[in-house]
């Protein structure tokens, strides 16, 4: 959600805010200005970049040689390094708003290198892939508006992980039911289900990050 930095979010409920909610824009404002004073090199954070470096090769692999297999693998190593960062960032307590932007960033990269790469290929159709990366595309433009209203880039939705969840596993299976896979008759339905789900949901979650960007915009404008 679009918060004040104390947990207050943009809706009905305005006044409840309050103090609270003023105290709140000025520390975000603070944030935008960049007096962020938490470290950005952490381990959590090292694997993020990690997982960022692995987009080129990604979509090399797709593209060129057209090696699914490895390309599945690194596709798999970015899921399993995206959970494993989260879990260290617990355990080690090293959160940082850099964390909270790398990862999300990660995902959509790799989630926009395979919609390119597929329609290239075939696999999807193009006007599915533009209806996703358009999505993307908006929210990225919403964000200095946001900052120049002095709030930060909304917090990732419940809605946007579980559509990027069904995302990140209809693309391996759709790269699998691409060659003579043996168990292709079972794995195929199971791809087309997860990659509807995976589509309905990321632009759902869209039109929710959307609507926290008004709100956000029309309290800034209230408050003048």
């Amino acid at each position: 959600m679009v918060q004040d930095a104390d947990g207050a979010t943009t809706g009905s409920a305005r006044s409840s805010r309050g103090e609270r909610s003023d105290q709140g824009i000025d520390r975000i404002r603070e944030a935008a200005a960049g007096v962020w004073s938490d470290p950005w090199w952490t381990v959590p954070n090292a694997l993020s970049v990690l997982r960022l470096a692995g987009v080129p090769l990604f979509l090399w692999l797709l593209l060129g040689p057209q090696w699914d297999l490895l390309a599945l693998l690194v596709l798999v190593f970015s899921g399993v390094t995206d959970w494993l960062d989260g879990k260290l960032a617990r355990w080690l307590n090293q959160y940082s708003r850099m964390g909270q932007l790398l990862d999300p960033a990660a995902d959509r990269l790799y989630i926009v290198a395979t919609l390119v790469a597929f329609v290239i290929r075939g696999v999807i159709p193009w006007w599915a892939a533009f209806a996703l990366i358009a999505r993307d595309l908006l929210l990225t433009l919403c964000l200095p508006v946001l900052r120049y209203h002095g709030f930060e880039p909304p917090d990732v939705h419940y809605l946007g992980k579980a559509a990027t969840f069904c995302l990140m596993y209809a693309f391996p299976l759709l790269l699998l039911v691409q060659g003579d896979f043996a168990l292709d008759w079972i794995a195929r339905p199971f791809a087309y289900a997860f990659t509807g789900w995976g589509a309905a949901l990321y632009l759902w979650a869209g039109l929710l990050y959307l609507g926290q960007v008004v709100g956000a915009v029309r309290l800034a404008r209230a408050r003048g």
